[in-house]
């Protein structure tokens, strides 16, 4: 199996409710080293820069301004498979459709505020590792 890296982030509603410290201790249970990680607030124009690839999207607006409304803690997570590892911890984009004992099933109260993101393909951690970490903060 592969040891990859892959990016998260503890979205603003999940950081505000006090669940960094369960959700990160998920990631270290199943197996998942943290390379890094540091906790922010993205301003509008970061969030947006972030999300460019969905600058087109009718959600694009109410999704930047969710995630610049109050600290989250960015890491990166490296393990065997790590992308698939934490997309299946994290658990579907709408809570209501997410397995039981998944991140966004214990943690999310809807499918905007859904407490968590993860890289979707190597190409797609690469670039959002490389938007919040330089090369020296990676371990």
């Amino acid at each position: 199996m592969a040891i990859e890296r892959t990016f998260s982030i503890v979205k603003p509603d999940a950081t505000a409710k006090g669940h960094i410290g369960a959700i990160v201790a998920r990631f270290e249970a199943e197996g998942l080293r943290i390379c890094a990680m540091k906790k922010i607030h993205m301003s509008q124009a970061e969030a947006e820069g972030f999300y460019a690839v969905h600058a087109h999207r009718p959600f694009f607006g109410e999704l930047t301004s969710f995630m610049s409304s109050g600290p989250c803690v960015v890491m990166v997570l490296e393990g065997e498979n790590a992308i698939l590892r934490n997309r299946e911890i994290m658990g579907a984009t709408n809570p209501a459709d997410a397995a039981d004992n998944t991140l966004r099933k214990l943690y999310a109260a809807s499918i905007g505020e859904n407490a968590v993101h993860g890289s979707d393909a190597p190409e797609t951690a690469a670039t959002e590792i490389a938007y919040f970490f330089s090369g020296l903060e990676l371990h």
